[in-house]
């Protein structure tokens, strides 16, 4: 059992992390369904780090941390400063989104593969497929590739296309300095994607591995994308809807993030659980679907709040100021709210918010919002809804990076004149609502001093309908709630005399006289 734990969540490599960095202070972070392991994982590893024979070092504290502010699959950099944490060690599911302080040490698991079925699977697809296979997974599958590639060799041999090519995990260390130098630095040209700082982790010097970033390689043959953790490169003169993407994986969000980003492509997904072939990706279609109707339905509003779902993944705030700028240029008002993992009864406080755009990390972006009572939209989306001119093509990103490096550059204004709204069958004015507010500073009260309602009138030029956006007072629009909670304000000014109130027990106050049974 011991050297079952000590291999699925690599507690030699941990060891050696911890030592090549000399971190004293280290926060645990456990998913929910590897919590019941923290406590086995802790003591395996301090065992560990106390061997004489690999080197002890004194004074290591672990701290293990649960039921993260936000998403398991980020980093937890807000409960590890809790802490004065030096570094984080991740286990489980990661979406591999880059770090803003701390570094990180990512442990993916290694969930059961039956690989000779997969590799049958792979073999399948490659018969009756003439497009060339690129293969992607989830993290926790990592571990086998080296033996599914040897088992499609040896399976296949010259019966099926040969032109298999496989996703590569570029390191399970993440270093948030570099990583914003990155970030910064490294340009994006069109059809490819921004890449987090993670090294090469082919060397066992792990004291090695932290000085040694990769950068985003640029070369005259191949495009390099990386998406969710996993990097890989194909041909300049290739594209994207020219390989069948063959994903090993749950239907999770991973896999949804790879449907939307190319949803051009042919895809199939090996099920690891059911030891099955799945090729029905019609229900993301179906949510592709509905984020057009969320865009349209974003254009219309005169508010929006702004979502904080993450504290910890770089560039975040970087995009909120973004779309601050954005809502404002196109002439609506914006609030910034900060509320951990968002819900319906959340959001429902701000019943002024029409529209709200929720920053997260790519796959925690898309929440489903039909039992909301606004819709909740990614960064991109908002993009396409507050930019005037700016059509959807089919193209779709997840990951706000993306948006911080290729779509800062021009911030479309409001202008006076109307355009169509799909959803309310009429002409819309977006830049009415903005001239009539006064800048205000945001304050924990600001959404109460400004709002809402649109008056529609007859336009006097033709027969479509006109909406124009009015805002009204921050009074006035308490005054038209039904509800207002707790206030202090009463018709009388005069305090009520002092009551003496009933004492006792709920069974018999004092006042109350015994009855005897009958």
């Amino acid at each position: 059992m011991d050297d079952d734990l000590s291999s699925r969540y690599e507690i030699p490599r941990t060891a050696e992390f911890l030592r090549a960095g000399a971190y004293t202070r280290v926060a645990l972070q456990f998913p929910d369904e590897m919590l019941k392991d923290a406590a086995s994982v802790t003591r395996a590893l301090r065992r560990e780090l106390a061997s004489p024979s690999s080197g002890s070092v004194c004074g290591v504290r672990l701290f293990v941390m649960a039921d993260t502010a936000y998403n398991s699959c980020c980093v937890d950099e807000v409960g590890a400063s809790h802490i004065d944490a030096q570094c984080v060690v991740h286990y489980g599911h990661a979406c591999m989104s880059t770090t803003s302080n701390l570094p990180a040490f990512f442990i993916f698991g290694k969930a059961p593969l039956d690989v000779h079925a997969c590799a049958c699977s792979m073999v399948e697809c490659s018969r009756k497929s003439n497009k060339h296979i690129l293969v992607l997974y989830g993290l926790e599958y990592a571990y086998a590739l080296d033996d599914l590639r040897r088992t499609f060799e040896e399976s296949c041999k010259s019966k099926c296309n040969p032109g298999v090519q496989y996703a590569d995990v570029p390191c399970s260390v993440m270093s948030p300095s570099s990583s914003t130098v990155e970030e910064n630095n490294c340009p994006l040209s069109s059809g490819t994607s921004s890449s987090c700082n993670r090294d090469s982790s082919t060397n066992s010097d792990l004291a090695a591995l932290l000085k040694n970033h990769c950068s985003m390689e640029r070369s005259s043959s191949t495009h390099k994308y990386s998406l969710g953790g996993i990097t890989w490169n194909i041909a300049v003169q290739d594209k994207m809807e020219d390989y069948l993407i063959f994903w090993i994986g749950q239907d999770n969000s991973a896999f949804a993030n790879i449907v939307l980003t190319f949803n051009k492509c042919e895809i199939v997904r090996y099920d690891p659980v059911e030891n099955r072939l799945s090729t029905d990706v019609s229900q993301l279609m179906k949510v592709l679907r509905r984020r057009y109707y969320l865009v349209e339905k974003a254009k219309d509003a005169n508010i929006i709040g702004i979502l904080v779902g993450t504290l910890g993944v770089a560039g975040y705030l970087h995009i909120i100021e973004q779309m601050k700028e954005l809502i404002k240029a196109s002439g609506k008002k914006s609030y910034t709210l900060v509320m951990g993992r968002p819900n319906s009864a959340k959001l429902a406080n701000f019943p002024e918010c029409e529209v709200f755009v929720y920053v997260s990390c790519a796959q925690t972006a898309l929440i489903d919002s039909k039992e909301f009572l606004a819709p909740v939209i990614t960064p991109f989306e908002a993009v396409l809804a507050f930019g005037r001119g700016r059509e959807w093509t089919g193209e779709y990103l997840l990951d706000f990076k993306d948006l911080i490096t290729s779509e800062k550059q021009e911030v479309a204004s409001a202008t006076d004149e109307a355009r169509f709204s799909f959803i309310k069958g009429g002409y819309v004015e977006d830049n009415s609502a903005q001239e009539n507010i006064v800048e205000e500073s945001e304050t924990p009260l600001a959404l109460v001093e400004v709002t809402e309602k649109a008056l529609s009138i007859q336009n006097q030029y033709n027969d479509a309908i006109l909406y124009q956006g009015k805002a009204i007072s921050s009074i006035d629009y308490l005054k038209a709630r039904s509800y207002r909670g707790l206030t202090g304000e009463y018709d009388d000014p005069a305090p009520d005399s002092i009551l003496v109130g009933r004492t006792g027990r709920a069974a018999r106050y004092n006042d109350e006289k015994l009855q005897s049974a009958q």
